[in-house]
């Protein structure tokens, strides 16, 4: 992977990255939409939901080690055909059963394509250059990510407006345009991302499945040796629990605001889409911040400050007041996601980069299920600006567990110590 250049493999990231997100953005409009019009109650849709994050709970794992084992291109293949299949079927699907599947295709992708493409950047920049900025490339993903699920959302909001095709209910044309860009992506990855991989037939192949329990194993092993990695990954608990707050709150409170449930979501249309630019303009400035006062400072003050925007949605009145400091969670939201991952990815080097990627996104769905179940019913309990203020705490309580790092600099530029055990290097 060396000779791809870090220039090179920056650049191939950050399309097969657009690619990807762009997809999910021409989705995310119809997820709920789509099903309710065709017959589904909302309780059926959620319950559908649920196949997904449990087949993300179960599978992030094992298929984070299958990546490390096996290597991250053939993984991400499998990714998106799956992905193409869930959208193939969402396109279709007018009952529950079928609804479940989709979801259910959605989990099983989200849990395959969960880390390896990251994983496959910060290996080949690191691989040209190992002074990399590696930080960098990161957050112009997260700039990339932001916009594309934003230009995505629009989009789909002006294909159901324009209903181009006669005979095509509006709400699927946006899904027939992501299965276009998702058969572009898979293209795109068998061309472009380049992966030194031992050929040999069957052997390796069943060779490297057999290595996945063992790269499993090994991964909470660095957790044990590493009080940085664990309290890196931890952070995803606190994350995870408070993001119910601006994902699922908001909606509900700017209700309250408004007093009216219709006028509120033709609010939460195009904030939503701006929310990603905001997000996307988050991590293009937080290089800013870090190289002034360094990552894991940095990563203490977003958590902070991601509390004080939602100490706003919860007690601002009045929906410009809600709604700005919606956008500035965004903001923060987006910086904060490339201080984390590049902490994380500087304290692992060697095959096990995915698998510790993926167990720090696995971190985040018991979490986001039991902030889902205490502050929704929190809030019927006392009401929604409560409930949005024990978010905002939890998520400014995760401040100290960056600060672990702190002192901890890596090799590579960030300060962190490394330590060899069992053949792998980890952050002290």
């Amino acid at each position: 992977m060396s000779a791809l250049g870090a220039v090179r493999a920056r650049r191939r990231y950050l399309l097969l990255l657009g690619l990807r997100w762009l997809a999910s953005g021409l989705i995310i409009p119809i997820l709920v939409l789509l099903p309710l019009d065709r017959g589904l109650t909302l309780s059926q849709v959620g319950a559908a939901g649920v196949a997904q994050g449990l087949l993300v709970l179960a599978l992030e794992l094992p298929t984070g080690g299958l990546a490390d084992a096996l290597g991250r291109r053939p993984v991400l293949l499998l990714a998106g055909f799956v992905n193409l299949a869930s959208f193939g079927l969402l396109a279709v699907a007018g009952s529950l059963p079928l609804f479940v599947a989709v979801f259910a295709l959605q989990g099983v992708y989200r849990a395959l394509d969960s880390g390896p493409l990251d994983a496959w950047y910060v290996d080949a920049a690191l691989a040209a250059d190992p002074e990399a900025d590696i930080e960098g490339g990161l957050s112009r993903g997260g700039v990339v990510t932001g916009l594309s699920i934003a230009g995505g959302a629009l989009a789909a909001g002006g294909l159901v407006a324009l209903d181009p095709l006669p005979g095509v209910n509006p709400l699927a044309v946006p899904v027939l345009a992501a299965i276009a860009v998702q058969a572009l992506s898979l293209v795109a990855v068998a061309l472009l991302l380049a992966e030194v991989r031992p050929a040999g037939g069957a052997a390796p192949l069943v060779a490297s499945v057999r290595q996945v329990p063992g790269t499993v194993r090994a991964a909470f092993g660095l957790l044990r040796r590493s009080r940085v990695l664990l309290a890196v990954v931890a952070v995803e608990l606190f994350w995870g629990f408070g993001m119910v707050t601006f994902e699922m709150l908001l909606p509900v409170r700017l209700t309250e605001v408004v007093g009216d449930a219709d006028t509120a979501a033709a609010l939460l249309g195009p904030a939503g889409s701006a929310a990603w630019v905001a997000s996307a303009a988050g991590a293009a400035l937080v290089p800013l911040a870090a190289g002034r006062i360094g990552a894991p400072w940095t990563g203490a003050v977003l958590r902070v400050l991601q509390g004080a925007t939602v100490v706003g949605m919860a007690l601002l009145a009045g929906p410009v007041g809600v709604l700005a400091a919606y956008l500035l969670c965004y903001v923060v939201h987006g910086a904060a996601n490339p201080v984390h991952m590049g902490l994380l990815h500087r304290q692992v080097d060697g095959p096990y980069r995915t698998t510790v990627l993926s167990l720090n996104s696995m971190m985040a769905q018991p979490a986001g299920a039991l902030g889902l179940l205490t502050l929704t019913a929190l809030a019927d309990a006392t009401s929604v600006s409560a409930a949005m203020l024990v978010g905002a705490a939890v998520l400014a309580a995760a401040a100290p567990l960056y600060l672990v790092a702190r002192h901890k600099v890596s090799d590579r530029g960030s300060g962190v110590g490394v330590l060899q055990a069992d053949g792998v290097q980890i952050g002290r």
